[in-house]
């Protein structure tokens, strides 16, 4: 808070403060003057209720005196006089933070038996999908739906495609540190807009897809020249690189000939943040049990090779499920769509 808007909170307590107790003294003060006893505000109600004009009880008025006391009592304690802090130095943020620090000291032990538990031991455990599922609820399901099937531009996490791979290694440094995918636009690239068409029904055909074969075949040569870099030349993808396999028929946008064109020719980006600083290495575990329980397959014990970047970015054709490396709410994006 800056110093002015400090001094314009400030004037403007003492003000409110000092204008109660004027209007409390001024509405008061006439009560042994010389006023008629009889006096009337003028206003009479079924011919015979009138309303007489006298100043509040003296108990009333010392209530309203007690709350003006109190006011200024609460001002030195505790913040809300401009920037200042309070005596006791107490702020929502400390106490959100005291009792965080609690309730981690209390949950330690329950989380501490995962530390060292290889995931598929996690997975294979009722109570620690309990919780891996409750975890999920609270922080990833905002994104990827409760029933973790995800939406138009975010994974979804129960089948058995897999961006980055499904290996314990990478499922842990995807919910760890996030991931970033980046798919650049290629139209001008590729070339005019027939060519981005021909491109797009080329990437079509890969998923099955009935198309012209005469126009993909004109795809398939752009496809080698400027796509193959990342998702090879057969359009399997590369883990290494977060690049989605195009043969199969999970798609993250969608399959139709617009979407696809549009990805290519404007690019993806997709972003997942880090959870670390959220939940802690402990309770990352559980979720990537969690998660991986939900594809039913089990789980590898290490990666043949893990990059140890915690950012990765992942050059993504732009129709398939893959085409972001993540989406921006749960950990098990980008390392589960491909």
């Amino acid at each position: 808070m800056s110093d002015f808007w400090s001094w314009f909170l400030i004037a403007l307590v003492v003000l409110n403060l000092v204008g109660c107790v004027w209007l409390l003294w001024y509405t008061s003060k006439q009560r042994n003057s010389s006023l008629p006893t009889g006096e009337t505000t003028g206003h009479v109600w079924d011919g015979d209720v009138t309303e007489y004009n006298k100043p509040l009880p003296r108990w009333w008025i010392n209530l309203f005196y007690l709350t003006i006391a109190f006011t200024i009592g609460y001002f030195v304690v505790y913040p809300g006089f401009g920037k200042a802090e309070g005596s006791l130095g107490w702020s929502s943020q400390k106490q959100h933070d005291a009792e965080k620090a609690k309730a981690d000291a209390a949950f330690a032990e329950r989380y501490s038996q995962f530390a060292t538990m290889p995931i598929a031991e996690i997975a294979a455990s009722s109570e620690a999908l309990a919780v891996g599922r409750n975890l999920f609820a609270n922080n990833c399901a905002q994104c990827h739906g409760s029933d973790a099937r995800g939406a138009r531009g975010f994974p979804n996490l129960t089948d058995t495609a897999w961006l980055y791979g499904k290996d314990e290694a990478t499922m842990l440094a995807t919910i760890t540190h996030g991931r970033i995918g980046v798919m650049p636009a290629l139209g001008a690239a590729i070339g005019d807009d027939a060519a981005v068409t021909a491109v797009a029904t080329y990437v079509q055909s890969l998923s099955g897809t009935t198309v012209d074969p005469a126009l993909a075949s004109v795809g398939k040569s752009k496809f080698d020249l400027v796509c193959a870099a990342c998702h090879g030349t057969e359009g399997k993808g590369n883990p290494a690189l977060g690049a989605p396999n195009l043969t199969d028929a999970d798609w993250l946008y969608a399959p139709d000939l617009a979407t696809i064109r549009e990805g290519i020719i404007k690019g993806r980006n997709g972003q997942m943040p880090a959870f670390e600083p959220v939940l802690g290495a402990d309770r990352v575990r559980l979720v990537a049990a969690y998660v991986h329980s939900l594809s039913g397959e089990p789980v590898i014990a290490a990666a043949p090779a893990v990059a140890p970047a915690p950012v990765e970015a992942a050059p993504a054709e732009p129709g398939t499920d893959a085409a972001t490396a993540t989406d921006p709410a749960a950990a098990p994006a980008a390392g589960a769509e491909g």
